[in-house]
C-alpha cells in the first residue's frame, strides 16, 4: 500500500473515531430522565391558593425565619468559626449550619420569582461570613472549627478530634449537601459565585478525602448525595456525580466501615434494600438521590430498588395526607400497616423529602401515579406544617389530637421551618414537564406558564378555583402551530382511588366521570399510565376543557391497618378533612359519623384564608349516669391543613363509624373541676384531668403532664377544688417512655392534703405504687379538704411525667 492510500486510510479511521466518540459523547450528555421539567420562572401562579403562600412566604417566612435563625446563634456560629466574633457554639445542634444553607436555597428561589434587592444585599451579607468561616483547605462545619479554637459545642461526642471520624453522627457531610444546594439555587439566582466558590472549595476537599482507598464512609444523614447531583448538573464535572454514587455504593457495605444499621438505612446495600425502613427523612432523601443517579447512569438495579421500596411505602406505610413516618422513637419507618393517628410523627421534612422523591419517580417512569402522591402532599402533609400567617410550624403533623398540640415560632431543632421556606417558592416547576413533543399537564392551579419544548415555545394559562372547583380551562397558545401531545393528568381521586394501591379506598361508587373536550369537541378517556395524551395540529388560542367532579367522599383504610378499623376520613377532590374541636361543641372524639351520613360544602371566603367547609350529618354521644346516650348533631369538617389556628383542642381525621369507636363526652369528676398548679418546668399541665383514658403508660396519643428535661429531682402537682370535699382514695396512671424518652415512672411519691394554709401528709392505708400501665390505687383515711398534693422523687438521671390523675 502506497503512503499516499496509508495517510488516507488514517484519516479516515481517525475521522471514524472522531464521529464515534462525538456520537458517544452525546449519547452520554443525554444521560438523563426521559422528562424534563421546566424552570420555577416559567410560571406565574395567579390564584388565591399558591400564589397567597408564596406571598406570604416573601413577606413573612423569611424574614422571620432569618431572624430566628440570628436570635438563636445559628448565624453567630459563623461569625465565631470565622474570628469574626467570640464565643461558644451558640445553638443546640452540629448540624445547625444546613439550616442556613437551606434559608439561602429558599431565599434565592424567591429571588428568581421577584427581585428584591434589601434580601439580595442581606444574602451577600452572610455569604461573606460563611465564606470567612471555611477553613483554607475548604472544610465548613462550624461546630469543629469552634471547638479547635477552644470553644465549647453541644454533642461534643458527636464531633470527634479528627475529621469525619463519627460521620454517623455529626452531620458534617449533611451540611455539605445543603450548601451545595444553597450555592446552585443562589448562583441561578444572582449570577453571583460567592456561594458557589465555597461549595466548590468544599466539594473538592472532600474528593480529596472520600473515595476508594481513602475514607470509606457513607454519609450518616443523606443529602450530600442530592446537593453533588446539583453540581455535576450546573458544572458538567462528572466527579460529582461519582462521588454521588460512591456514597450510595458504600451503603451497607461493610467493607471501610462499620455499618450504622436499619435506622440510616446502612443495614443493606442500596440495590438489595425493598422495605422502607429508619428515619424517614434520612430514607427518602436517599430515594431521591437513588432516583438522580438512575437517570444519570442508565443504573438499572437502582432503579428495581426504588420501584419496590416506593411500592412498601405507598402500600403500607403511607398515611391518608402523604405523610410518612409513623414513630417518634426513631423519627421514621414503623412495621406495615401500623399507622396510628395521634402519635403520628409524619415530619414536615419527611413529607417534603417524600414529595421531591415522588416527582422524580414521575420523572424516571412518566405515571400519574407518582404525581398522585405528590399533590396529596402539597395539599395535606406539607401544607399542614406551616401556618396560614407563615411565622408558626408544626414538626410532627399527627392525623388525631388531645389538644396537646400547637404550632411553634421555631424549635431547636429547626430543620422543617428552612425546608418550607426552600419548598414553597418550587412548586411551579411542577406544574408542567416535557418530554420530547410531550407537554405534561401535572398540576392544576390558576397561572400562566411558558413551557419551552424542544424546538417550540408553548404558552398555557389555566383558569380554575382549584382545589375547591373541579372545573379547569387551560388555553394552548403554542408560537406557531404544531403537531404535538398534551398529556393531561386525570387524578387518582377523580378515578375513584385516593391513592395508589389498596392502603385507602373509596367505599361508595360515584357516577360522575371525569369529562374533557377540546374546543368544546368530547375527548374519549382513553389513559395512559394515568394521562390522557391529546395529539393534535394545535394552533393558539386551543382550549382543553375538563371537568372533575368534587363530592366529598367517605375513605376507608385497608383492614390491616388496624388504628383506622372502624373508623371513616373524608376527602374532597385532593383536600383531605378533618373535624376540630371549636366547630363542634368542643370535642370530635364524641362524634360518629354513619354509613348513610349526607353531606353538603360550602365556600367561605373570609374563613381561615378562603376554604371550603363540609357538613355531615352525624350523631354525638355522652355519658349519662355511666350510660352512653346520643343525639343528631352535623359534624364540620375543615380541610386538615388549615387545623390549629383557634387554639388547643381535640382534632380528628379518623372519625368513629361504629359506636365501639366513639369516646362519649364523660360526666365532670372531681378530678376534672380540680384547679391544677405544678412544681416549676411543668408541660402539659391540662392534661392529668383531662379524663382521656391511656392505653397505656408510653401512650403520646393522649395528653400527659410531664418535667422532662429536669431529671434527678423532687417535683410536686396539686388539685384545688372548687369547694371542700370528703377524700377516700385517689389513682395515678404514671408516664413512662422507657425505650423512646428519658420518663421513667418516680423513685417514691407520696400525697398531701391541704389544711388551712398547710400541706400535710394523708394516712395512706395502701403503699405507694409505681407500676405502669395501670391505674394506681390509693386508700387514704377519709380527709375533708380543698386541695391534694402529690410529691414526686424522680429516679436518678429520669424526669418523671403523669397520664391521669383520679380523685374519689
Amino acid at each position: 500500500m502506497s503512503a499516499g492510500k496509508q495517510k488516507i486510510n488514517f484519516l479516515s479511521v481517525l475521522v471514524l473515531l472522531i464521529l464515534v466518540a462525538i456520537l458517544f459523547g452525546c449519547q452520554a450528555a443525554k444521560q438523563d430522565y426521559s422528562i424534563k421539567s421546566i424552570k420555577l420562572t416559567e410560571i406565574k401562579f395567579q390564584d388565591n391558593f399558591w400564589s397567597s403562600r408564596i406571598e406570604t412566604g416573601r413577606r413573612v417566612t423569611i424574614p422571620h425565619s432569618f431572624k430566628q435563625a440570628e436570635e438563636t446563634g445559628r448565624i453567630k456560629n459563623f461569625e465565631i468559626a470565622a474570628g469574626l466574633a467570640e464565643g461558644d457554639f451558640c445553638s443546640n445542634y452540629p448540624f445547625d449550619d444546613s439550616d442556613i444553607y437551606k434559608l439561602i436555597e429558599g431565599a434565592s428561589y424567591q429571588l428568581r420569582l421577584e427581585y428584591d434587592s434589601e434580601l439580595d444585599n442581606y444574602l451577600d451579607r452572610l455569604i461573606e461570613k460563611i465564606a470567612a468561616a471555611q477553613e483554607k483547605d475548604g472544610y465548613l462545619y462550624t461546630a469543629r472549627t469552634i471547638k479547635n479554637k477552644g470553644g465549647k459545642i453541644p454533642l461534643e461526642h458527636w464531633v470527634a478530634d479528627n475529621r469525619w471520624e463519627r460521620e454517623k453522627d455529626a452531620h458534617e457531610l449533611y451540611n455539605a449537601g445543603h450548601l451545595y444546594e444553597a450555592a446552585v439555587a443562589h448562583y441561578q439566582a444572582t449570577g453571583k459565585k460567592t456561594l458557589l466558590n465555597v461549595a466548590l472549595k468544599n466539594a473538592e476537599l472532600i474528593l480529596k478525602d472520600f473515595g476508594p482507598g481513602k475514607v470509606m464512609l457513607p454519609p450518616g444523614h443523606q443529602e450530600i448525595e442530592i446537593g453533588l447531583v446539583k453540581l455535576y448538573r450546573l458544572t458538567g464535572e462528572k466527579k460529582y456525580l461519582n462521588l454521588a454514587k460512591f456514597f450510595l455504593d458504600q451503603r451497607g457495605n461493610k467493607e471501610g466501615h462499620e455499618l450504622y444499621g436499619f435506622y440510616s438505612q446502612d443495614h443493606l446495600p442500596v440495590r438489595q434494600q425493598e422495605e422502607a425502613v429508619g428515619h424517614a427523612v434520612r430514607a427518602a432523601y436517599m430515594y431521591a438521590a437513588m432516583a438522580e443517579v438512575a437517570a444519570l447512569t442508565g443504573d438499572e438495579a437502582l432503579l428495581q430498588a426504588l420501584n419496590k421500596l416506593w411500592e412498601d411505602v405507598v402500600s403500607g406505610k403511607m398515611y391518608l395526607t402523604g405523610g410518612i413516618g409513623s414513630t417518634g422513637a426513631w423519627e421514621g419507618f414503623g412495621p406495615p400497616y401500623h399507622l396510628p393517628n395521634a402519635s403520628a410523627y409524619a415530619e414536615t421534612c419527611a413529607s417534603i423529602a417524600n414529595a421531591f422523591w415522588n416527582y422524580r419517580m414521575f420523572l424516571l417512569h412518566g405515571e400519574a401515579k407518582y404525581l398522585d402522591v405528590f399533590e396529596r402532599l402539597i395539599y395535606n402533609g406539607i401544607l399542614s406544617g406551616i401556618a396560614l400567617t407563615g411565622d408558626r410550624f408544626f414538626y410532627a403533623n399527627p392525623l388525631a389530637s388531645f389538644g396537646q398540640h400547637e404550632r411553634s415560632p421555631w424549635f431547636g431543632c429547626a430543620c422543617c421551618p428552612p425546608n418550607l421556606v426552600r419548598f414553597i417558592p418550587q412548586l411551579g416547576q411542577y406544574v408542567y414537564a416535557t418530554s420530547g413533543d410531550r407537554l405534561y399537564v401535572n398540576l392544576y392551579a390558576q397561572s400562566r406558564g411558558q413551557v419551552q419544548m424542544d424546538d417550540l415555545k408553548v404558552e398555557l394559562e389555566q383558569e380554575t378555583e382549584y382545589p375547591w372547583k373541579g372545573d379547569i380551562k387551560i388555553r394552548v397558545n403554542p408560537a406557531s402551530p404544531d403537531d404535538f401531545t398534551v398529556m393531561v393528568r386525570i387524578p387518582g381521586w377523580a378515578l375513584g382511588k385516593p391513592v395508589p394501591g389498596d392502603l385507602y379506598y373509596y367505599p361508595d361508587k360515584s357516577k360522575a366521570q371525569p369529562l374533557i373536550k377540546v374546543n368544546g369537541q368530547e375527548i374519549p378517556l382513553n389513559l395512559e399510565n394515568g394521562f390522557l395524551p391529546i395529539t393534535r395540529d394545535w394552533q393558539p388560542g386551543d382550549l382543553i376543557e375538563i371537568n372533575l367532579a368534587m363530592e366529598p367522599r367517605r375513605v376507608l383504610a385497608n383492614e390491616k391497618v388496624k388504628d383506622d378499623l372502624g373508623l371513616v376520613a373524608v376527602e374532597r377532590g385532593p383536600v383531605v378533612y378533618c373535624a376540630e374541636w371549636v366547630d363542634n361543641n368542643g370535642r370530635v372524639s364524641n362524634l360518629l359519623l354513619p354509613d348513610e351520613a349526607s353531606f353538603s360544602s360550602e365556600y367561605r371566603e373570609d374563613f381561615l384564608g378562603g376554604l371550603v367547609m363540609v357538613k355531615a350529618t352525624g350523631r354525638a354521644y355522652e355519658l349519662k349516669k355511666e350510660t352512653p346516650v346520643f343525639k343528631e348533631q352535623d359534624i364540620n369538617l375543615i380541610p386538615y391543613y388549615a387545623w390549629a389556628h383557634r387554639g388547643r383542642g381535640e382534632m380528628a381525621v379518623w372519625l368513629a363509624k361504629e359506636e365501639s369507636k366513639v369516646r362519649p363526652t364523660p360526666e365532670p369528676s372531681l378530678a376534672s373541676k380540680a384547679k391544677v398548679e405544678t412544681s416549676k418546668g411543668a408541660r402539659g399541665v391540662g392534661f392529668i384531668n383531662d379524663q382521656y383514658e391511656p392505653e397505656n403508660s408510653n401512650d403520646h396519643s393522649v395528653g400527659y403532664l410531664h418535667w422532662w428535661p429536669k431529671k434527678g429531682t423532687t417535683e410536686w402537682v396539686s388539685y384545688e377544688f372548687p369547694a371542700p370535699v370528703k377524700i377516700s382514695e385517689i389513682a395515678v396512671y404514671w408516664f413512662d417512655d422507657t425505650g423512646q424518652g428519658e420518663c421513667r415512672v418516680p423513685d417514691s411519691w407520696r400525697l398531701y392534703y391541704k389544711r388551712g394554709q398547710d400541706w400535710v401528709p394523708v394516712k395512706n392505708l395502701d403503699s405507694y405504687g409505681v407500676e405502669k400501665d395501670k391505674y394506681n390505687w390509693v386508700r387514704i383515711a377519709p380527709v375533708r379538704t380543698s386541695g391534694l398534693k402529690i410529691e414526686i422523687k424522680c429516679q436518678e438521671k429520669f424526669s418523671a411525667g403523669i397520664q391521669e390523675w383520679q380523685v374519689k
